[in-house]
């Protein structure tokens, strides 16, 4: 084993022992810490990964998200969720470029959210991790001004049901006014042209998440007043 590689494996263990020496708490009032992981479901039987790229996670942090902050104008502060969050690799940026009160990231893959600590840890990201699932969200209604979706409402779940649930619940943690921004069918296809075919989100069974602007690849809808 090179001493690279004998490296790397001493830090994964080591960030392995320490989440297993830190005990899960419960999302609420209690002090904000960095990197937090809480609550444990069940993975559902229609999950699937994503294969990792690390090319493409450089390009997403790197090119994508900025381009994506700056083309639609996303206003800073704020209390910030990204479902979906997989291995953190956007956490970091939004809370460069966004500077939010508030940063949480949710997963319903605890393997996955194991990498987004390490990543949350090293790069000084004040974040909360979540594991958990985007159709039955662990937060209180109205608890944030912008939710982030880089596509998991498209393969939350293989029917039309569990991504109409996952909508509706983006809409109910969203305060009145908020933004939920989420990738169009277009970066879906560029993305994931096997997996995302034939998948659409039901917009029409959620009006209150209005159409506010779009950018090819990304869409920005507003949660009605009162909705």
């Amino acid at each position: 084993m090179s001493r690279g590689v004998a490296a790397d494996h001493l830090y994964r263990k080591n960030i392995m022992a320490q989440l297993l020496e830190r005990p899960p708490v419960e999302t609420g009032t209690e002090s904000r810490r960095p990197g937090r992981i809480v609550a444990e479901p069940t993975l559902p039987g229609e999950y699937r990964p994503f294969d990792n790229v690390e090319t493409r996670n450089g390009l997403q942090a790197l090119v994508e998200i900025p381009l994506m902050l700056r083309a639609l104008a996303l206003p800073p502060g704020g209390r910030v969720l990204e479902i979906g969050c997989g291995r953190g690799v956007a956490l970091p940026v939004l809370f460069d470029r966004l500077a939010p009160s508030e940063l949480v990231g949710l997963d319903l893959d605890a393997t996955l959210l194991a990498e987004a600590q390490a990543r949350v840890w090293r790069t000084g990201t004040e974040a909360t991790l979540v594991e958990g699932d985007v159709r039955d969200l662990p937060f209180e209604s109205g608890r944030f001004d912008l939710v982030i979706d880089f596509g998991t409402c498209y393969h939350a779940s293989d029917t039309m049901a569990g991504r109409r649930a996952a909508l509706s619940e983006v809409s109910r943690v969203l305060r009145d006014g908020g933004l939920f921004v989420h990738e169009t069918r277009v970066a879906q296809r560029l993305a994931h042209p096997v997996r995302s075919f034939g998948r659409t989100l039901p917009w029409r069974d959620v009006p209150e998440l209005a159409l506010d602007r779009t950018a090819v690849l990304w869409g920005v809808r507003r949660k009605r007043t009162g909705s």
